[in-house]
C-alpha cells in the first residue's frame, strides 16, 4: 500500500473527526446561548454531573467490581497472574431544563432501582440539588430527576385556549416537586375531595378544572356553593350561565338539587344498557347526548352539618342535613358507571364536614395547607403520617399558595403538586363563550329516549367548531 495514500487517508480522517467535534461543540454552544438563565445553570450542572460521575458512583455504592478478566486483558497478562479487577459504573445521559437535570442511567448487577433510591439523598448533596427522585425507566434503566430550584415555589398561571379537550378522562393538575406534569385519570372516578385553609388554592383548582372542561358540550356542571346565598355572589357568579343548576347555602334548595341529581342517576342506571349498549358510560366516553355530569359542592360542611337542638327549626335543618348526606352518598357510590362525578371542597375534611361514608369512598383526595396534623389525616388518611415531607401542615408558607398534597396512582406515598392560578376574568370569559353548551342532562336523557330522535346524529350544535376566545 502506498505510504503517501495511507498518510492522506489518516489526515482526512483526522480532519473529519475535528470538524465533527467542532460542529458538536458549536451546536452545544448555540443551545447554551439560546437557553434562559435558569436552563444555562442546569446545563452547567449537568456537565459537572457527567464529569464527576466515575468518581462519585463508587462513593455512593453505585458501582460493582468485575473480577472476571476480559479476553484482551487475559492476553496482556503474564502466565500465572490474574488481571486487575475492573470497577464498573453505570452509563449516564443528562438533559437540562430550567428546574434541574433529568438523568437516564443504566443498571448493573446488584445496582438497581433500590440502590439508586437509597443513594438519592447523597446524590442530591453531591450534585447541588434540592432533591433527587428515582423512577424505573424500562428494563435495566432508571430515570433520576435532580431538582436544583424548587418548582413548588414558582407560581404558575393557566389560560385555556377555549378549544374542546381531546380527552375528558385525563385532568391536568400542574407540576409536582420535580417539575413533572401531574394528571388525574378520572375515568370511573365517582368522587373527589379537596381540603385546605381559605386562600390557599381550592377555588383556583376548581376554576382550572372548569375552564379546562367547559369548552366541551360533553360536560355539564351543577354547583352548590355553601359560601353564598344567591347566584350572583361569590366565586361561581361568573360561571352560572355554564351551569345547568346552581344553589347557595339554603339547605332546602340544596336538598332539592341533590334529589334531582339522584333521580337523574336512577334514570341513567335503568336505561344505560338499552340506550348506550353498555353498562359503563366510560367504556365509550361521554358524549353530548350523554354528558359527564360534574357536581361541585363547595364549603360542603354547610350541607352536612350535624344540627343540635329540640326546637322545630333546628330539627328541620337536622333532617335536611341528614338527607343531604344520604343523597350525596348515593351519587358518590352509584354515579360512577353512569358518568357522574362529585367534587366536594371544604376547609377541614373531618367527619363532621364531609361524612366519612362519603369521604372514604372518594378515590381522589387532595389537601392544600392545613393547620393541624389531625386535619391533614382527615383529608389524606393515616398514611400521611409516614410521609412528613408531604404533610400539608408544612404548606402554610405564602410561597406554597396553590400547592396541594395528594396520593397519585402508580407513585409511592404522597406527592406535592403546584396547581396554576386562573384569572377570574378568564374564567368569566370561558363561561360566557361556552354558555350555549349548557343543557339539562335530564332533558337530554328524555330526548335520548324519545323514539323520534335519530341517535346516529349529534344534537343540534354538536358540529359547532371549537370556541375561540378573543385575545
Amino acid at each position: 500500500m502506498n505510504p503517501e495514500a495511507v498518510q492522506r487517508g489518516c489526515l482526512l480522517l483526522a480532519v473529519i473527526c475535528a470538524v465533527g467535534v467542532v460542529a458538536w461543540w458549536g451546536f452545544a454552544l448555540v443551545r447554551f446561548c439560546r437557553a434562559d438563565r435558569l436552563t444555562r445553570a442546569s446545563m452547567r450542572q449537568a456537565l459537572r454531573m457527567r464529569r464527576g460521575w466515575k468518581r462519585l458512583a463508587p462513593m455512593v455504592g453505585l458501582s460493582v467490581t468485575d473480577r472476571t478478566p476480559t479476553f484482551l486483558a487475559s492476553l496482556q497478562t503474564k502466565d500465572g497472574q490474574m488481571p486487575k479487577p475492573r470497577v464498573l459504573t453505570p452509563r449516564l445521559r443528562t438533559a437540562a431544563d430550567q428546574f434541574g437535570v433529568i438523568v437516564h442511567a443504566t443498571c448493573l448487577p446488584k445496582v438497581g432501582l433500590a440502590e439508586y433510591t437509597k443513594a438519592a439523598p447523597y446524590l442530591a448533596d453531591a450534585w447541588g440539588a434540592v432533591r433527587v427522585s428515582v423512577l424505573p425507566d424500562g428494563p435495566g434503566k432508571v430515570r433520576m430527576r435532580a431538582v436544583r430550584t424548587d418548582p413548588l415555589t414558582f407560581p404558575t398561571s393557566f389560560r385555556s385556549s377555549g378549544r374542546e379537550p381531546e380527552d375528558l378522562t385525563v385532568w391536568d393538575l400542574g407540576v409536582d416537586e420535580y417539575a413533572e406534569l401531574v394528571a388525574l385519570q378520572m375515568a370511573n372516578v365517582p368522587g373527589m375531595t379537596v381540603a385546605g385553609l381559605p386562600g390557599y388554592g381550592k377555588s383556583s383548582l376548581i376554576a382550572r378544572l372548569f375552564v379546562m372542561l367547559a369548552p366541551s358540550g360533553a360536560v355539564q356542571f351543577a354547583v352548590a356553593d355553601g359560601k353564598v346565598s344567591a347566584a350572583d355572589e361569590g366565586d361561581y357568579a361568573d360561571i352560572v350561565d355554564r351551569c345547568f343548576a346552581f344553589v347557595g347555602d339554603d339547605l332546602a334548595d340544596a336538598n332539592a338539587l341533590f334529589k334531582r341529581l339522584v333521580e337523574l342517576r336512577r334514570r341513567r342506571s335503568s336505561s344505560i344498557k338499552s340506550l348506550l349498549g353498555r353498562a359503563n358510560m366510560w367504556h365509550g366516553g361521554p358524549t353530548r347526548t350523554w354528558p359527564l355530569v360534574v357536581l361541585i359542592i363547595d364549603e360542603a360542611h354547610t350541607y352536612f352539618r350535624d344540627y343540635k337542638g329540640s326546637d322545630p327549626q333546628t330539627k328541620k335543618l337536622a333532617a335536611l342535613a341528614a338527607e343531604n348526606a344520604r343523597l350525596v352518598e348515593d351519587l358518590v357510590k352509584k354515579g360512577r358507571s353512569v358518568g357522574m362525578i362529585t367534587i366536594l371542597a371544604t376547609q377541614k375534611a373531618t367527619g363532621d364536614a364531609i361524612p366519612t361514608f362519603i369521604r372514604d369512598v372518594c378515590p381522589v383526595g387532595m389537601s392544600f395547607a392545613q393547620k393541624t396534623a389531625d386535619a391533614a389525616v382527615a383529608a389524606l388518611g393515616e398514611d400521611i403520617r409516614n410521609w412528613p415531607d408531604a404533610d400539608p401542615v408544612n404548606l402554610q408558607d405564602p410561597a406554597y399558595v396553590g400547592v396541594a398534597s395528594m396520593s397519585i396512582a402508580g407513585r409511592p406515598g404522597f406527592t406535592r403538586v403546584r396547581t396554576p392560578l386562573v384569572d377570574p376574568d378568564h374564567v368569566a370569559q370561558i363561561a360566557h363563550a361556552t354558555a350555549d353548551l349548557t343543557t339539562d342532562p335530564a332533558q337530554l336523557l328524555a330526548d335520548y329516549r324519545a323514539p323520534t330522535l335519530n341517535l346516529a346524529k349529534p344534537l343540534p350544535g354538536a358540529e359547532t367548531p371549537p370556541y375561540g376566545l378573543a385575545e
